[in-house]
């Protein structure tokens, strides 16, 4: 039984081909016409594919914040140094692990992902020289948690990776060797599609996760804004590797030019220094869970699961919303009048027939209300899955919903994706309002991941507790 759970998790683990996984059978069709250097001129456009993720792509209110962006804005100048006609850039957000098969679609030129990326199974694509060379992929955890001083401490352990994460295929082959030794494996927690590496290791930070692995430039850039974060440089997951762009085959000329480029390309001194400047008070996230965190969740809770059944929610929504605005905490006071578990305003309050919001019912019945409202007046689409909509209904919440509106039709105008907030709306938020309304929403996502993770203990101990009455 012990050798067939071993050989079950390491087909969980086992990474099913991108292109597959993410299209099906539509994947199989054969790839559109590969544009090259010269066709890229006379339209005036280089199409390129980014990972989604904010440590990779993105700017920030008109400042670069993404190692990538910063980058390709320096090839877009190289290209242009000597050109009579302008190529100007299109940057294309994409989930990692969609990135390279995107490229066999035809859906852009060039593949510049910021982390470690595997050609394995992808035909007709090739690779520039690196953009960063030798990098290792290291664990990371927080100060005072667990030391991993090999590799083997990890067996039986939960380790969180992201989607299209380098150190999946690096854990099965370690799987592979614990089996072998009749060690336990490594458990991989693959997080939800929402978080990128940098949430994951937000969420690391605050004690949600245990650990997770991570590109050690990524983890060394991060740990400058998130300083509890212990970096395990002496524990690396697999050989050291090198960070590419990604080209047709076809596209001969792409990659000389990329090749040229980069071989002379060095990142200006104070390229981190609107990063650090923006983000180093925003990784704030707690563990909602603690000792106290737990006492206060089980006083609410019922008043939570009232309202939350009454307006079709998921009660553990309701829960990482009160645990933001005040840390579960009934006597909270805000600015501008906002007050208990849900800091809600008098004037939201009346805007939904509810009074006295000084009474614990009314409090949450007025914020359940008035998410509700939005809801139902501005994101009922059915082409929005629950995750997203309740994303978008934060936000709404947070900075008003015709705004939120506006953003969603200036993203369908560039070609992101109007229906999704993680990573394609957001885009537009923090190009134009900066990172308040996006740390938000990505705040109490991962409350509610966080109480998601232990559902069951938070559901089963009441219950347990009412049946024994």
């Amino acid at each position: 039984m012990f050798r067939l759970l071993l050989i079950l998790c390491l087909l969980a683990l086992a990474p099913w081909p991108a292109a597959a996984r993410v299209m099906g059978p539509e994947a199989w069709k054969a790839p559109a016409t590969v544009r090259d250097l010269a066709e890229i001129r006379r339209s005036g456009v280089l199409r390129v594919l980014v990972n989604q993720s904010r440590n990779s792509s993105g700017e920030v209110k008109g400042e670069a914040i993404g190692v990538e962006y910063a980058r390709l804005r320096a090839f877009e100048r190289y290209l242009n140094r000597k050109s009579e006609r302008d190529i100007r850039l299109k940057i294309i957000p994409k989930a990692k692990d969609q990135l390279l098969a995107a490229l066999q679609r035809g859906e852009g030129d060039l593949v510049a992902p910021g982390e470690l990326l595997d050609l394995k199974g992808m035909r007709g694509v090739s690779r520039t020289r690196p953009v960063v060379s030798d990098v290792a992929l290291v664990l990371v955890g927080r100060q005072g948690g667990p030391r991993y001083a090999s590799l083997e401490r990890l067996s039986g352990r939960s380790l969180a990776l992201p989607a299209g994460s380098a150190a999946g295929a690096a854990v099965a082959r370690l799987n592979e060797q614990l089996m072998k030794r009749n060690r336990a494996p490594v458990v991989v927690e693959w997080v939800d599609p929402t978080l990128a590496v940098e949430d994951v290791l937000e969420m690391v930070q605050a004690g949600i996760y245990p650990v997770t692995a991570v590109e050690q430039t990524i983890a060394e850039r991060w740990a400058r804004v998130m300083p509890k974060l212990r970096i395990e440089r002496q524990v690396a997951l697999a050989d050291e590797a090198d960070m590419h762009w990604f080209v047709r085959k076809e596209a001969s000329m792409l990659r000389a030019s990329a090749d040229g480029f980069l071989k002379d390309y060095r990142a200006p001194q104070n390229q981190d220094a609107a990063f650090e400047r923006v983000y180093r008070r925003l990784y704030k996230v707690h563990y909602p869970l603690d000792r106290t965190g737990r006492q206060r969740l089980e006083k609410v809770r019922p008043v939570l699961q009232r309202y939350a059944e009454q307006i079709d929610l998921d009660w553990l929504n309701l829960a990482a919303l009160a645990f933001k605005e005040s840390t579960l905490n009934p006597a909270a006071r805000g600015a501008g009048g906002a007050t208990g578990l849900m800091l809600v305003t008098p004037a939201t309050a009346r805007s939904v027939g509810v009074g006295n919001i000084q009474q614990l019912d009314n409090n949450v019945q007025a914020s359940a209300k008035y998410l509700a409202s939005i809801r139902r007046k501005f994101f009922a689409s059915p082409r929005l899955n629950e995750r997203e909509r309740m994303a978008f209904v934060l936000a709404a919440y947070n900075l008003g919903p015709q705004r939120v509106q506006s953003m969603r039709a200036e993203a369908r105008r560039r070609g992101l994706n109007p229906d999704q907030w993680f990573f394609q709306v957001e885009r537009i938020a923090l190009e134009t309002v900066g990172m308040g309304v996006v740390g938000y929403v990505n705040s109490v996502n991962k409350y509610y991941l966080a109480f998601h993770r232990e559902r069951y203990l938070l559901e089963a101990e009441p219950a347990r507790r009412s049946a024994s009455r």
